[in-house]
C-alpha cells in the first residue's frame, strides 16, 4: 500500500528541491562572476603591459637629443677654497679635531659658474656653519663622506638659488 504523504511532508520534499536548485543557481552565479572578474583582470593586465611597454618614437628621439646636448657641453667646475674647520668634540674628548677639505661645485651651464663666483662667500659660510656641528665620528668611512656631500649639495643649492649646482666633488678630505 502506498503511503499518502502528509501535508508537512509535501512541503519538506518541495522545499528540498527548491534549496537544491537555488544552491546550484548561486554556485553558477559565483562561478560566472569569478570568470568575468578573471577575464577583466587578465585583460586589464595585458592592456597595461602593452600600453606601458610600447616605445614612443618621439620620447626616444627627445632622449637621444638630450643625451647629445649633454655630451656636447661638458660640465663646468667652480673651485671652493680649501677649508679647515674645527669639528664638534666627541663626548669625553678634550683634544680638538679638525676637518680640512677642498671641494669643487659641478654645474652644467657655464653661465652658472659666473653667477656662483660672486656668491662664494655665502657658499663658504654655509659650508663652515654646517661642518662645525659635525663630529669626527660623523665622517667615518665612505658613508660619512657621502652624507657630507649630499648635505653640502642641498645647502649650496639654497645659498646660490636660482642657480642649480649638480654636484659637490671633494678633492681632499682629511680629519685630524
Amino acid at each position: 500500500m502506498a503511503k499518502k504523504p502528509r501535508k508537512g511532508e509535501d512541503a519538506e520534499v518541495e522545499g528540498e528541491g527548491t534549496e537544491a536548485e537555488g544552491g546550484s543557481g548561486k554556485k553558477k552565479k559565483l562561478i560566472l562572476i569569478g570568470a568575468v572578474a578573471g577575464v577583466l583582470l587578465i585583460g586589464g593586465g595585458a592592456g597595461a603591459f602593452f600600453f606601458l611597454s610600447g616605445s614612443d618614437e618621439a620620447a626616444d628621439a627627445e632622449a637621444a637629443a638630450l643625451a647629445e646636448a649633454e655630451a656636447a657641453v661638458p660640465p663646468t667646475f667652480v673651485a671652493v677654497p680649501q677649508m679647515t674647520v674645527n669639528l664638534a668634540p666627541e663626548p669625553n674628548e678634550e683634544r680638538p679635531r679638525f676637518l680640512r677639505f677642498t671641494a669643487r661645485l659641478e654645474v652644467s651651464d657655464p653661465m652658472a659658474a659666473t653667477e656662483i663666483e660672486p656668491l662664494m662667500p655665502r657658499v663658504e659660510d654655509t659650508f663652515q656653519t654646517y661642518v662645525r656641528e659635525l663630529r669626527a665620528s660623523d665622517l667615518h668611512g665612505s658613508a660619512g663622506v657621502y652624507r657630507l656631500r649630499e648635505e653640502l649639495l642641498r645647502r649650496v643649492n639654497i645659498a646660490v638659488h636660482p642657480v642649480k649646482v649638480d654636484a659637490v666633488l671633494f678633492g681632499e678630505v682629511v680629519v685630524q
